[in-house]
């Protein structure tokens, strides 16, 4: 796998914006002054990487040279070796990491819509165990989360649930979670003690905006209605809940958690632009189903992407035929072990194209 081939184009693009940074006209422009120090600092990482990486393997040709002039120990030859190979593997996971094209979308916010399947009141209890397990998650890494719209049960289980995450590459990080999840345990209202199985679908899209999707106010039925739920005599008294229709594909959205009409109408207006956003998104994903079937899964809601087996303490994720025996902990929004082996086995995928 010979990187070096990619270090003089690295050099290059790297001499190229530090030179457009001094530009009067990107200076003036804030926006792209940011994206472009962005990109600036990514390559400054890239090749200092670099750097380290070819004085490694100096390295490794010097203790050679050493070892055969018989100026080091078997022992003392071995453990340099080891070590200094050590980190040239380390360093070549990290450059791959840059150099694999990512998705344009990785550095987004997220949406994620939970939905109880099928299973009745047990799928709307698995949905919001799912939904605090996100939530948990979000807290540990210290990002922001935000409920956008919910709808429960009378036993306090979830029929469907947006949430809104913010914080650094979170799109990346949780893409992979789309998909229908199972459990398999006994329900709370089984007498007999049989195991069910029921499910609960997710689904995770970049946040996106009025340029990534242009909506026409003529396509828009717009209703208030008051707000349910918890919040007092205001909530029973203000009209402040909105409910969206985008008539050309009968997507229907509602936002009742603000207090303003203005805002929850700011907010469904978001969610909107997600899911037109998301037939866009599957439609050019169907288009390179063949690309597709080489990457880790589909991301389609109708495919069954984990197993949580509670009886047996066990959560399986059947794309990469990954198991833990810790549902407890991993319920408690301990997930980055299936999150970093999902996007291990997709940055393995992705390099088997490349001509490294």
């Amino acid at each position: 796998m010979d990187l070096l081939k990619f270090k003089k184009n690295i050099e290059e693009k790297l001499q190229l914006t530090e030179k457009m940074l001094g530009d009067p006209e990107v200076i003036s422009d804030l926006e792209k002054l940011q994206k472009l120090g962005m990109e600036h600092k990514t390559l400054t990482d890239l090749s200092n990487l670099y750097n380290t990486y070819e004085t490694k393997l100096s390295d490794i040709e010097e203790i050679n040279q050493l070892y055969n002039a018989n100026e080091l120990e078997e022992e003392e030859y071995t453990t340099m070796i080891d070590e200094t190979e050590r980190s040239i593997n380390k360093l070549k996971k990290e450059i791959i990491y840059y150099i694999v094209p990512k998705s344009e979308y990785d550095e987004r916010n997220i949406l994620m819509e939970i939905r109880s399947g099928a299973g009745g009141d047990e799928a709307a209890l698995f949905a919001s165990e799912l939904m605090r397990m996100y939530i948990r998650y979000a807290e540990i890494k210290n990002w922001k989360y935000e409920t956008i719209d919910l709808t429960e049960n009378e036993l306090g289980g979830i029929k469907t649930a947006v949430l809104k995450i913010k914080g650094e590459k979170i799109f990346e990080k949780l893409k992979y979670e789309s998909g229908v999840h199972r459990v398999q345990r006994v329900p709370q209202t089984e007498s007999s003690g049989r195991v069910h199985t029921s499910t609960a679908t997710v689904a995770v899209l970049p946040e996106v905006n009025d340029i990534d999707v242009e909506i026409n106010d003529s396509d828009l039925k717009i209703d208030t209605y008051r707000a349910g739920g918890a919040g007092g005599q205001h909530v029973n008294k203000t009209d402040s809940a909105v409910r969206i229709t985008h008539l050309p594909t009968g997507i229907v959205v509602a936002s009742q958690n603000s207090r303003s009409q203005h805002q929850n109408k700011d907010v469904a207006m978001n969610v909107l632009r997600t899911k037109i956003f998301e037939l866009k998104f599957e439609k050019q994903q169907r288009d390179f189903s063949d690309a597709r079937k080489s990457q880790v899964g589909t991301g389609d809601r109708s495919e069954k992407i984990r197993t949580y087996n509670f009886p047996q303490n066990r959560v399986t994720d059947h794309r990469i035929h990954y198991t833990s025996h810790r549902i407890n902990e991993i319920m408690d929004g301990d997930i980055d072990e299936f999150i970093n082996a999902l996007t291990e086995t997709d940055l393995m995928k992705k390099i088997e194209k490349l001509e490294l």
